[in-house]
This record gives C-alpha cells, structure tokens and sequence, in this order.
C-alpha cells in the first residue's frame, strides 16, 4: 500500500489486470480473425501412400465473452476456411483440389499470457479434378474433422498459428465405392489478425 496525497493506493495489480495476456486482451467478444495458411500431411494406416499439400485462409468471429476458470477459460468462436489448393498425392499421380470448410466450432483458451491454445471440429467438402482415391470413388469428398492448435502472440492483435488436424475424407457413397481415406493428419501454419 502506498499513502499518496492522503489516499490509499494498491501497489498490487488486480486480479483482472493480472488475467489481461495477449490472448484475453486479443480474443474479445465480437473480434474478427484472419488468417493465411499452409501446409501438409499423410494419409494413415491404409491411406499411408497418400499425402497432401494444401494452403488457404481462415475467417472467424469470436461470438462470446470469457468462460470457466482456470486453465479452461475462453471463448467461442465460429469460422470458416477456404483452401483453394488442396493437392492429393496419391497413389497414381497427383490431383488438385480445392476445398471449403464452412462450419468450425472453435474453443480458445485465453488463460495463458502470450500462447492461447485452442480445440476444434469442423466439416466441409473437398472438390478434386479426379477421383479420390483413385478408382470408381468420387471427385467430391466429405472432411469432418477434429483439430488442435496454438496461437503463439507476438503482439497485441498478432500471432502465429500452429494446427494438428485430424481428417477423414469420405464420398458419402456418392461414388460407386467408398474406400474413404479414413484417417489423415495434416499440418499447417498460419499468422493471424484478429480486428
């Protein structure tokens, strides 16, 4: 405590100012994300003779404020991404897609000072100029998918994106088989603006 002028004053920061890191202070309700990102990966088990290579960006809104308490707190936030390259490398050659992910259900943990930690799940299509995988299958193919990241803050507002993305691709039986690529892991890397 320090006695200044006749008043009081608190030497110690509250606890709100305490929880202001970089992730509380840049993922507000109502925040905008943008990001560029690219990447790659493999098919699993079966599909190990596939990779990928994919680049595109994301868009999303942070539609909360800070729940929990703890290591839990954070906000929800609801994306979307479009990667108009989405390179398969399959057994047979190579095909180019593109693909859209219109719906990402997106929790950011804003507990930590500069790194926020985030958990997903999402769906979309993936468009292909030939089958995937190869054979009687289907150029259009489903990608539910689950995935973990962390936002690395370099600033207020700025940060490097880091994700693990777990894929299944499936035609839905739109093809005449459906072999599906089961399971694939992908990695990518980003920069984010958050407005």
């Amino acid at each position: 405590m320090l006695l200044l002028g006749g008043c009081v004053v608190s030497c110690v920061a509250s606890p709100l100012a305490r929880a202001q890191g970089l992730p509380s202070q840049s993922l507000t309700r109502g925040t905008w994300e943008f990001e560029p990102f690219a990447g790659g990966g493999t098919g699993l088990l079966h599909a190990s003779s596939t990779q990928f290579l994919i680049a595109g960006a994301r868009v999303g809104r942070v539609l909360t404020g800070e729940h929990l308490h703890g290591w839990a707190r954070g906000n929800f936030e609801l994306a979307g991404d479009f990667m108009p390259l989405y390179l398969v490398m399959q057994p047979g050659g190579t095909v180019y897609g593109a693909s859209f992910k219109p719906v990402i259900f997106k929790w950011n943990f804003t507990s930590n000072h500069k790194i926020a930690p985030y958990a997903l799940i999402a769906g979309g299509v993936l468009f292909t100029a030939s089958n995937v995988p190869a054979g009687n299958t289907s150029y259009v193919n489903f990608t539910p998918q689950g995935a973990l990241g962390f936002h690395v803050f370099t600033r207020p507002k700025r940060a490097w994106d880091f994700e693990i993305q777990f894929v299944h691709h499936s035609n839905a039986s739109l093809g005449t088989f459906n072999p599906g690529l089961n399971a694939s892991v992908l990695f990518t890397i980003g920069y984010n603006w958050f407005r």
